[in-house]
């Protein structure tokens, strides 16, 4: 039944918003995986074919930054950290640009701050941007401005700002792609018998307490804000999949309605 609804919701699925994170995107010493950005960027272009809208949230900013300026570690400074940002954020661009682009697709950079979602007339000029970049098949691709937020007025993670884009664009789906298959009933880091768990009608409190441990060394997200992401896309009526981004065509098996990852139900 639960596979069923799965199947039934991906073929209304009309705007998607798919969030990828730095551990996808990089290699653990930072730099770039080419490859991955490569299948990411080839499925992107063939879903929009379809005719379905998308808005790309990419992490990896500061990782990519990292990889070009030879640190082995994230910069425990903040100014640090803003300077990778910047370095990282070019390099991001100028590679979803250039492949994207070659499958016959324009790109647009917007970068977004808390103090964006939280006034209501920027809110609003954002929505606009979105609707009109979208109006022109253009695909958006979106990131917390990392150059000049600090940590009192950070979203904090792209994880929650996409379940928010999500929300204010109002996507039928968020996509979430991780370094990890899913939700799992127990860390499967520490537990062998963990069990993927398919599908979420709910999150409800015995869900949430799935949750624990924080990502990768390049990431800022873990299990608790994907399951926040959840339940800010529930709240406007769509629904979210978390899945391992590193497995082949998985942007488009999911969009197939191939029961991969976890699918969090619309909650209602």
């Amino acid at each position: 039944m639960n596979e069923a609804r799965r199947m039934e919701y991906m073929k209304k699925v009309r705007r998607v918003v798919i969030k990828v994170g730095s551990s996808t995107l990089t290699y653990p010493n930072g730099l770039l995986n080419l490859e991955r950005i490569e299948g990411l960027a080839r499925q992107i272009a063939d879903i929009h074919n379809r005719g379905i809208e998308v808005i790309l949230v990419s992490s990896g900013a500061i990782a990519a930054g990292m990889g070009r300026l030879g640190l082995k570690s994230k910069p425990k400074s903040v100014v640090r950290q803003q300077a990778c940002a910047a370095v990282g954020q070019v390099r991001l661009m100028h590679m979803y640009d250039k492949i994207l682009g070659e499958y016959g697709k324009n790109t647009a950079q917007i970068l977004i701050t808390k103090e964006d979602m939280e006034d209501p007339k920027r809110l609003k000029h954002a929505k606009n941007t979105f609707q009109a970049l979208i109006k022109e098949n253009v695909i958006p691709i979106v990131n917390e401005n990392d150059a000049i937020t600090i940590e009192e007025i950070k979203i904090g993670d792209n994880d929650t700002l996409s379940a928010h884009v999500c929300k204010f664009v109002q996507g039928d789906l968020l996509i979430i792609l991780s370094d990890i298959n899913g939700l799992y009933d127990c860390n499967p880091a520490n537990n062998e018998q963990a069990k993927l768990i398919n599908y979420v009608s709910s999150v409800t409190e015995e869900i949430a307490s799935c949750a624990e441990g924080a990502g990768s060394s390049l990431g800022t997200g873990g299990m608790v804000t994907k399951l926040r992401a959840a339940n800010i896309v529930n709240e406007c009526g769509a629904a979210m999949v978390i899945v391992n981004g590193a497995e082949n065509h998985i942007i488009t098996r999911v969009l197939n309605g191939e029961e991969v990852g976890t699918f969090f139900d619309t909650g209602v």
